[in-house]
């Protein structure tokens, strides 16, 4: 080997190319461990390698990204339309894509998980683990993909005859911007769809659009800022905030290391000064993990008091604690009773215990292929995200709020051990996908291990103080990942409370006993179905009485019955009604009738068999009428509807009638 001009850099020897060095091939794919995945999906396409330099491309494609999917979705990563989700769907749109140029147009990736987990289990147990959901994953993104595609050609179809007729032989890079951007068609298929009709893409034309997307969008996170950093940086001088707050509700030794106004550090903070304060140590709990700041104050015995409403912890570990000098002056160093609002963080603590509840009853009811994938902890209340594919059940959603209540009536003790990682995982503590974590974790154990999680939230000492839970709402909130809404304590208790006045509310107006009130509803609703039904009864008989007088009133033209009527607030049905007992009366009858409701005309137009056979249609007669009230109509020749806007013309489009019927019978 030639020696490098600069030594000791990285040689890039990865495990992947030192499999190749060792089992003597050629590239990546000849690996064993790979080959059988590409061996699989020859199986399932009957494309087999070393056939056609383009089958080659396509099983590498497939094979290798289905390889990263499986990885990604494993480590927590879901399809989606930004970020590292955007990144997982383009590879799986990419592997589908490229299993279509080998003929297979159904889902078939799912298939080829259980190949890639075996070869890798032995050093990733985790993919055996969450196979059932990995699979679940794919198949999904799969079949909504299919139907992109199904989607798409139509709109293709119409774009390309578009170009056909205009006699054009390149295919616009908007319209194929449009097809990726809008309906989720990758260009390349675009591309060879438009060769196969002989035609060329203006490809330059699709760039400039795709950058002036990217251009939008990062003007879009400019404008948003970078929210990934809460505050300024404070320096090395400003220590790391000792956080207190497990064991404390209120410290009086705390110190004021730094304080900022409008963004830049103070020396002291005046009176009725919004600003942020550092403490070297705090009994706060900062937003994190889903979980809610405490509010609080801060005093001096000065009688300063500064009122806390929000808590954030930046990269450099500092606690900052933004709020309202209410009273008195702040300055830098000074020492200050730091006390947190003790029944609030009581209501937060039952919300965030509960929410380890609900996550073990979850994954009891519905599966262990059910994760976290996102929680907020409020007093009292929670928001819990998890991933499964379809809507639970209202016997679903019963069986976890029984088990968590359950679980609550028990009592179970919660311990709190910091541990090192194995050992924390050895004891059954479940992490959270995508969390990084250090050698070391704080582990919530709930009932001596029947619900153990990596967390490091604020936590009852017994299950038994989260009080009521109460299940408000379930719903989906992304592809495979649903939403439950939930409260605890105090604000179960209001919910269940106001249900109950609503209760005895309704039975009140009911006159029924709480007891009898379903009973007396549904009897209430059949009593109602009767009298609606009575009423339309008597609204038919009334307009074919109605329509009988209109009869007796039509005038003669050419041996035709022809009849013209306008009726106060009649609905398209009673208008209906009265033109089939005309149109069924009379073989001879030519009618109009018409309604007036909210501004707006309503037309209907019936004419018997002989009107129809001398030549009189109703789908004529009713366009002609409609286009005199500004608006449109037509239907069969027995028979037609239309409308219009212009009432003050109404008298003067029903009088024509008289004359269409004359014109028509050549009188």
């Amino acid at each position: 080997y030639t020696e490098l001009k600069q030594k000791n850099i990285d040689t890039g020897m990865g495990l992947e190319r030192l499999a190749c060095v060792c089992q003597d091939v050629a590239s990546l794919f000849d690996v064993d461990t790979v080959m059988n995945i590409t061996n699989k999906v020859s199986e399932i396409t009957h494309a087999h390698y070393g056939e056609t330099a383009a089958k080659d491309v396509s099983l590498r494609v497939i094979t290798d990204h289905i390889r990263s999917a499986t990885f990604m979705i494993c480590d927590g990563v879901l399809p989606s339309n930004e970020g590292r989700g955007y990144v997982l769907r383009r590879l799986l749109r990419r592997a589908a894509r490229h299993g279509k140029l080998l003929g297979v147009n159904d889902p078939f990736l799912y298939e080829v998980c259980d190949t890639v987990i075996h070869e890798n289990e032995g050093h990733y147990p985790e993919l055996r683990e969450r196979q059932d959901y990995i699979t679940k994953v794919i198949r999904t993104e799969e079949e909504n993909f299919a139907r992109t595609i199904d989607g798409g050609l139509k709109i293709f179809n119409d774009m390309l005859e578009g170009h056909k007729a205009g006699g054009e032989t390149v295919f616009s890079g908007a319209d194929a911007f449009k097809l990726y951007d809008t309906y989720g068609f990758p260009i390349d298929l675009t591309i060879e769809m438009v060769e196969e009709q002989g035609m060329t893409v203006d490809q330059a034309a699709f760039q400039k659009l795709m950058q002036e997307q990217k251009e939008r969008a990062r003007k879009a996170r400019e404008a948003l800022g970078d929210l990934g950093w809460a505050g300024v940086e404070f320096g090395k001088d400003v220590p790391e905030t000792e956080f207190v707050g497990y064991t404390n509700t209120s410290i009086d030794d705390a110190k004021v290391v730094a304080l900022v106004v409008e963004n830049e550090q103070a020396e002291e903070l005046m009176p009725g000064v919004e600003g942020i304060v550092v403490l070297d140590k705090t009994p706060f709990y900062a937003e994190m993990g889903g979980q809610v700041a405490d509010h609080g104050t801060i005093t001096t015995a000065g009688g300063a008091q500064f009122q806390v409403t929000d808590v954030q912890k930046n990269k450099g570990g500092k606690y900052m604690h933004y709020g309202k000098l209410t009273e008195g002056t702040l300055k830098l160093g000074d020492t200050v009773t730091a006390s947190i609002d003790v029944s609030r963080r009581k209501a937060i603590m039952r919300a965030h215990s509960a929410t380890h509840l609900l996550d073990k009853a979850l994954r009891t009811v519905l599966g262990d292929h059910v994760h976290q994938a996102g929680s907020l902890v409020e007093p009292d209340r929670l928001r819990f995200d998890f991933t499964h594919f379809s809507a639970m059940t209202a016997e679903e959603l019963g069986q976890v709020s029984a088990m968590v209540n359950e679980a609550v009536l028990e009592g179970y003790d919660v311990h709190t051990d910091v541990l090192p990682i194995e050992e924390a995982k050895k004891k059954g503590a479940i992490a959270l996908f995508g969390e990084k974590y250090g050698d070391t974790v704080r582990v919530v154990d709930m009932g001596e291990g029947y619900s153990v999680e990596f967390c490091g939230g604020t936590h009852l000492d017994n299950t038994a103080k989260v009080g009521v839970f109460h299940i408000e709402s379930e719903f989906s909130v992304a592809s495979g990942v649903r939403r439950i809404e939930a409260t605890t304590g105090a604000q179960s208790l209001k919910i269940m409370n106001q249900n109950q006045q609503k209760l005895f509310e309704a039975a009140a107006v009911l006159k029924a006993k709480p007891s009898d009130l379903r009973e007396k509803a549904e009897q209430t609703i059949s009593e109602l179905r009767e009298l609606r039904h009575m009423v339309e009864s008597f609204k038919a008989k009334e307009a074919i009485n109605q329509a009988g007088n209109f009869l007796m009133g039509a005038k003669d033209v050419g041996g035709l019955k022809v009849l013209t009527a306008t009726l106060n607030d009649a609905d398209a049905d009673r208008l209906r009604k009265m033109g089939d007992f005309l149109r069924d009366k009379d073989s001879s009858v030519v009618a109009v009738l018409s309604s007036v409701k909210d501004g707006k005309i309503t037309f209907l137009s019936v004419c018997g068999k002989d009107a129809v056979a001398k030549g009189i249609k109703a789908g004529d007669l009713v366009k002609q009428v409609c286009c005199c009230c500004g608006g449109k109509g037509g239907g069969k020749p027995d028979s037609a509807m239309g409308g219009g806007s212009d009432v003050l013309k109404l008298d003067d489009a029903l009088a024509k009638v008289d004359n269409f019927v004359a014109e028509k019978l050549g009188l």
